[in-house]
C-alpha cells in the first residue's frame, strides 16, 4: 500500500531551504567526497514536533521523504551530477537505553544507544539497482533493490522464464557488518554484555574501528529465519541498519574549543605559576608526590610532534613513564587520574593482559566470509592518547617482548594467520609496578628489585620509585588529608583547574603549540650531557646514553607547551634536567660506589657488579691455569698470582670464599681447591 508522504516532503523542503540552508551549502562544496547531511534531532523537533515523532515511529518513510525533498531542490553539482546526499539523524534521544532493552516493540523503529565496537568485517558490495536481461527476446529491466526485494523470474515482454541478472550493468553500494556490545561501565554487576550486529552502508563504511566507543542511531530490523530441513520455526534474529554513528571518545586533538574558551586559555597561560596550577590539578586527592605529578603533567602535553630524523624516520614525541613503588602508595590512583583526564585512554591491569591483548590479535571472522581478521589491542586502540598499564611486573615475559617496538618506533608489525600488517601505536605509556619482594630494600640497586627486563626499562623516559618512608610530620599531614576527604570535607583549592578545563587546556596546547629548541636551551642540555659523560670517564661507568638525551628534549618541549610558548627556553631545559636528576639520584645510582650509572637500568648490572664478575672470572681463570699443571690449585699461589691482575690479597681471599660459599669451587683438602664439574 502506497503511503502519501507529500506533506512530509513539503515540510522537509521548507526545513532544508530555511533552517539548514547553510549546511546544504557547506555540503555542496565537498560533495561527493562527503555524501551525507547530518540533521540534529532537536533542530527537527523545534521545527516540527509531529515530524520528529513520526521519524521515531516510521523511520523508513520519513528518511525517504527527507532524501526526496533534497532531490526535488534540483541542485546540480559540477560534472553535471545530481545532488542526492543521504540524510542522517544525530543526537536522537536514547534515554540511556541499553542494547538488552531493545524489544520486539522497537522493530522497524528508529533506536539510539551507546556501545563499544568489538569486531568489524571486510567491506562487501550490495546491488542497489539490478539490471535484468531476457535470454530470448533481449528485453532489459532495471529494478531498484529495496528492503523487501524479490528477484523477478518472468520477462515482461515475452512472458517467458528466461531472465538473467547482468552484474556488469548493475549498480552497487558498499556495505559492512560490525558487532557492538554494551559499554562495560554501564553493565549491572554480574550481567553479561549484550551484543548486536550493525550493518553500515555507503559512506559509513570503514568509519568504525574495534574498541571505539560510539553513539549509534539506526533502524532495528529482523533477519529472516533459517529454513531447517524438517520444519521452519518462525524465530528471527535481529540487527541494526545504521543511519548515523558518532565516536564518543575523542583524541585531545578532536576536543571542540570555542573562541571564548580559547581567549580564556591564553589568559590562564600568562600566569607565571601555571605549571604549579596544572600540577595541583592532577590527582588532587593524592597528597604530595609533586615530582610524579609534574612528570604526569608533562606526559599529557607531550613533546613537539612531527619531527623526523635525516632520512625521514619519525622521532617519538610521546613520553613514557614507569612508577615503581611499595604497595598502598596510590600508584593505581595516579594511573586512574590520568585515565580520567585524557579523552582517549585505556586502562589495563598486568595479570589480565596478554601480549595479543596489548598489541594485535588474529581471530576467525564470523561476520564476513569466515576468513581471518585482525583485532586491535589496547595500545593500538589508545593511539593518539595514553595507555595505563597497572601491575606491569606481572605481565608474562614473552608478552612484554611485544612492547619493545610499540614503545620506541610506535608501530606494531604483525605476521599472524598469513596476514602481514603494520599498526600505528602513537601512545604514551604510563606503567606501574611493584617491587619483587613486596617492599623496596634501600640498600640494594633498584633494578634488581623488580621483574622488568632491562631492555624495556631503558625505553621509559622517567622511572619513579615511590617508597614508603617513615616521617612523622609528613605522615600526620597525609592522615589529615585522607581523613578530611572521608569526613566529606572538600579541600577546596581555588587555584586548581577542573577536569574539563584542564582537558581543554591540554587539547589546545597539543593542537596549536609546537615549541622549537632555542640555542640557550640546547646549550644547557648539551652541557649537562657532556658533564655527565665526563664524570663517568673518571669512574669508568656510563652515566647517560644518547637515548636519554632525546628524553630530556621531550621533557623540555612539554614544559614549554604547558606554558603555551612557541620556543623552548633555558628554564624549560633546567626543569627537564632537575626532573631527570631526581630520577637519576633515586634509580640510576650504583649503591656500592655512589656514582651515577645508567647501566643500573639499561643492563641491570652497574659497574661495581660488572667489575666484581670480571674479578671472579679472572680468579677462576687463574685456578684453571693451576689445575692444568697439578691436580688441585693452592689458594696461596692463586692469591699471589692475582696481584699481577691488579686484584689485591684481601679482595682475592674474599672472592675465593664467596666462590666456595656459592658452590662454584670446592676444597679437596685444606688450602687446595678444585672447580665443580670440571
Amino acid at each position: 500500500m502506497e503511503v502519501d508522504v507529500s506533506s512530509q516532503i513539503g515540510a522537509f523542503n521548507e526545513f532544508f531551504t530555511t533552517i539548514y540552508k547553510s549546511k546544504i551549502d557547506d555540503l555542496l562544496r565537498v560533495y561527493p567526497t562527503q555524501k551525507s547531511v547530518f540533521v540534529i534531532y532537536t533542530d527537527l523537533e523545534k521545527f516540527d514536533p509531529d515530524l520528529a515523532d513520526a521519524l521515531i515511529r516510521s523511520p523508513d518513510l520519513i528518511i525517504d521523504a527527507a532524501e526526496e525533498a533534497i532531490k526535488q531542490l534540483n541542485i546540480k553539482v559540477p560534472a553535471g551530477k545530481d545532488f542526492t546526499p543521504r540524510v542522517r539523524f544525530v543526537d536522537v534521544p536514547s534515554e540511556d537505553k541499553l542494547i538488552e532493552q531493545l524489544t520486539s516493540k522497537n522493530i522497524k523503529e528508529l533506536v539510539a544507544f551507546k556501545c563499544v565496537v568489538t569486531k568489524r568485517a571486510e567491506v562487501m558490495h550490495r546491488v542497489k539497482v539490478a539490471m535484468y536481461k531476457c535470454q530470448l527476446c533481449d528485453a532489459e529491466m532495471k529494478l531498484f533493490v529495496g528492503k523487501d526485494f524479490n528477484p523477478p523470474k518472468r520477462c515482461e515482454s515475452c512472458k517467458k522464464y528466461a531472465l538473467k541478472q547482468m552484474d556488469e550493468e548493475s549498480t552497487f553500494t558498499d556495505i559492512q557488518k560490525a558487532e557492538v556490545q554494551e559499554l562495560l561501565e554501564r553493565i549491572r554487576g554480574g550481567a553479561p554484555a549484550a551484543h548486536i550486529e550493525l550493518v553500515l552502508e555507503d559512506d559509513l563504511v570503514n568509519k568504525l574501528a574495534p574498541g571505539d566507543n560510539v553513539d549509534v542511531v539506526g533502524v532495528l530490523r529482523l533477519r529472516p529465519p533459517i529454513k531447517m530441513r524438517q520444519k521452519q520455526e518462525l524465530i528471527y534474529s535481529r540487527f541494526v541498519e545504521v543511519n548515523s554513528v558518532r565516536s564518543l571518545k575523542k583524541d585531545f586533538e578532536e576536543i571542540e574549543i570555542t573562541k571564548e574558551e580559547e581567549r580564556r586559555l591564553k589568559e590562564l597561560a600568562k600566569n607565571p605559576e601555571i605549571g604549579d596550577v596544572i600540577l595541583r590539578s592532577i590527582a588532587p586527592s593524592i597528597y604530595g608526590h609533586n615530582e610524579v605529578k609534574k612528570a604526569l603533567a608533562l606526559q599529557l602535553f607531550g613533546g613537539t610532534r612531527g619531527k623526523t630524523m635525516t632520512g625521514g624516520m619519525p622521532i617519538r614525541d610521546d613520553i613514557h613513564i614507569l612508577l615503581i613503588g611499595d604497595p598502598g602508595i596510590a600508584k593505581s590512583r595516579f594511573l586512574q587520574s590520568v585515565n580520567e583526564i585524557a579523552p582517549k585512554s585505556i586502562y589495563v591491569s598486568g595479570k589480565s593482559v596478554s601480549g595479543a591483548g596489548l598489541t594485535v590479535t588474529a581471530e576467525k571472522d564470523e561476520l564476513g566470509e569466515g576468513g581471518w581478521t585482525l583485532k586491535a589491542g589496547a595500545l593500538v586502540l589508545a593511539s593518539g592518547g595514553t595507555a595505563q598499564v597497572d601491575e606491569f611486573d606481572k605481565i608474562e615475559e614473552e608478552d612484554l617482548g611485544a612492547l619493545h617496538e610499540a614503545m620506541e618506533t610506535q608501530t606494531i608489525s604483525v605476521a599472524k594467520a598469513g596476514i602481514v600488517a603494520k599498526f600505528r601505536t602513537k601512545t604514551a605509556i604510563l606503567a606501574a609496578a611493584n617491587p619483587k619482594y613486596g617492599r623496596f630494600d634501600q640498600t640494594k640497586n633498584l633494578a634488581d628489585q623488580f621483574d622488568v627486563p632491562p631492555a624495556l626499562l631503558s625505553r621509559f623516559d622517567l622511572i619513579f620509585p615511590i617508597a614508603d618512608v617513615l616521617d612523622e610530620e609528613k605522615d600526620a599531614k597525609l592522615a589529615e588529608h585522607i581523613l578530611s576527604t572521608h569526613m566529606g570535607k572538600e579541600i577546596v583549592d581555588a587555584d586548581v583547574f577542573d577536569k574539563d578545563l584542564l582537558r581543554k587546556y591540554i587539547a589546545y596546547a597539543r593542537r596549536n603549540v609546537f615549541p622549537k629548541l632555542t640555542k640557550e636551551a640546547s646549550q644547557k642540555i648539551k652541557e649537562y650531557y657532556v658533564e655527565l659523560r665526563g664524570k663517568s670517564k673518571d669512574s669508568g661507568s656510563v652515566a647517560i646514553t644518547p637515548r636519554y638525551l632525546e628524553g630530556l628534549v621531550r621533557l623540555a618541549e612539554a614544559n614549554a607547551k604547558m606554558r603555551l610558548k612557541e620556543t623552548v627556553e633555558e628554564e624549560d631545559a633546567e626543569m627537564a634536567i632537575s626532573l631527570f636528576n631526581y630520577v637519576m639520584m633515586q634509580i640510576m645510582t650504583d649503591k656500592v660506589t655512589g656514582a651515577f650509572d645508567v647501566d643500573v637500568v639499561t643492563t641491570g648490572k652497574p659497574k661495581s657488579t660488572r667489575d666484581k664478575l670480571q674479578r671472579e672470572d679472572t680468579i677462576l681463570d687463574i685456578i684453571r691455569e693451576h689445575l692444568r699443571k697439578t691436580d688441585t690449585a693452592d689458594v696461596k699461589e692463586v692469591v699471589s698470582d692475582a696481584k699481577s691482575y691488579d686484584i689485591d690479597e684481601s679482595t682475592a681471599h674474599k672472592i675465593v670464599t664467596e666462590l666456595l660459599r656459592r658452590g662454584v669451587i670446592y676444597e679437596k683438602e685444606y688450602g687446595h681447591i678444585k672447580i665443580v664439574g670440571e
